[in-house]
């Protein structure tokens, strides 16, 4: 069996990724790599064997690749370091002569620097050709939005106060589960026939907010109304509130992506990897907000 290494292991995606190949293949034949192995406890505790490492720590990734077959090349959350972190894996996976990278990307419109998210996209594309020059066999994953960001971003409260107010417009976005995700990430760790190919991992549909407010408005049998303000009347109104300026300024420029259509992939992909219908975006709803 091939030996598979997980990076971002003690991470939503990563941790998710991992349990999902626990039900695939033997826990001998997984490693994690982490930062900080004392968060990656409970994967120990499974028999996952967790290997120390850091993109900043060029030596620890040439020593954590040695012998792996397949990695799951989880994308670095440090945005303003991402890229030169991701040099790091990809030139440590040549010199350990790994045998195939799968790569967390994302989906996008833009690739010029005219998107609201340049500053989080473009490492994305990249990092995909640095990829797909290194010479290694690479699977590119390009995943949609997650569908677990919408309760961060219409908030808790959104049914008791039966408002969304976000500045996405009218745009759409292809939503898809971090857990489906993570699902058809074992799929193709496990199975064959996927070197050099590049999936788009969106849902099925695409969808808007004043689509997410009718299936809210259904879900809860109370009427939500979606509303559009600008990005700075957005901002003005968040933190009025009180709420951090990095959180408003994420928020609001994912939001302002969308309303440009920057998430707008629809695609069978994920379906057809999982060999079932990705979790739906009411089906969240509903799970997220116990309707």
């Amino acid at each position: 069996m091939s030996k598979i290494l997980v990076t971002g292991a003690t991470g939503q995606l990563g941790k998710a990724a991992v349990n999902e190949l626990l039900q695939k293949v033997n826990a001998s034949d997984i490693s994690v790599l982490v930062r900080d192995p004392q968060k990656a406890e409970e994967l120990k505790n499974k028999d996952v064997n967790v290997i120390k490492g850091d993109y900043n720590d060029y030596a620890s990734l040439v020593a954590a690749f040695k012998g792996i077959d397949k990695l799951y090349f989880v994308s670095s959350s440090d945005v303003m370091n991402r890229f030169a972190q991701h040099e790091n894996v990809v030139k440590a996976a040549i010199e350990a002569k790994i045998g195939h990278i799968i790569y967390t990307s994302a989906q996008r419109k833009s690739e010029d620097g005219t998107s609201p998210i340049a500053m989080v996209a473009d490492a994305h594309w990249k990092t995909d050709n640095l990829i797909k020059q290194s010479g290694i066999p690479y699977t590119i994953l390009k995943h949609g939005l997650y569908t677990d960001i919408l309760p961060m971003f219409m908030g808790d409260k959104v049914i008791e106060t039966g408002t969304i107010f976000l500045p996405a417009g009218n745009g759409k976005a292809s939503y898809a589960s971090r857990n489906d995700l993570a699902a058809a990430g074992a799929v193709i760790l496990t199975t064959d026939g996927h070197e050099n190919k590049v999936y788009e991992f969106g849902g099925t549909d695409s969808y808007s907010f004043e689509d997410i407010s009718g299936m809210l408005s259904e879900l809860s049998g109370k009427t939500i109304q979606y509303v559009s303000p600008s990005a700075e009347e957005y901002a003005e109104q968040l933190k009025s509130l009180g709420v951090p300026d990095e959180m408003i300024q994420g928020a609001a420029t994912f939001c302002v992506a969308i309303a440009q259509g920057e998430f707008d992939f629809p695609t069978t992909d994920l379906e057809r990897l999982l060999g079932r219908k990705p979790e739906s975006v009411k089906d969240f709803l509903k799970a997220a907000y116990q309707l």
